[in-house]
């Protein structure tokens, strides 16, 4: 079963994480599952960027982005080439280290 090894954020995971998950599974689902709670404003139907991620390694092992994802992720918080929405981004097989980003475009939180 393949891990995601979450590096810590201040205030989602401050020690980090490592969770074991089933492939198929969205990296959101992952998360907010493993008590990880990533903002997913728009219910993680690809209309927001708030679960941005980086994918620090395993990038590749990821199926390609369609187009709507592409054109939110413009508009995403501190944008890398291994940026993704975790809500489209699907585990295979393969390890993941993956880095929630310090801000997202909502200016306030439901949380908070």
């Amino acid at each position: 079963m393949p891990q995601i090894v979450v590096l810590p954020h201040a205030v989602l995971c401050p020690d980090g994480a490592v969770l074991e998950v089933e492939p198929g599974t969205s990296i959101c689902d992952a998360l907010l599952e493993n008590e990880i709670d990533i903002e997913h404003a728009c219910e993680k139907s690809c209309a927001c960027t708030t679960c941005h991620i980086v994918v620090r390694e395993g990038f590749e092992t990821l199926g390609d982005a369609d187009e709507i994802e592409e054109d939110l992720l413009d508009k995403a918080w501190g944008l890398e080439p291994t940026s993704r929405l975790s809500c489209q981004a699907i585990v295979a097989d393969e390890d993941l280290v993956v880095e929630i980003p310090k801000y997202t475009i909502n200016h306030a939180s439901e949380r908070h």
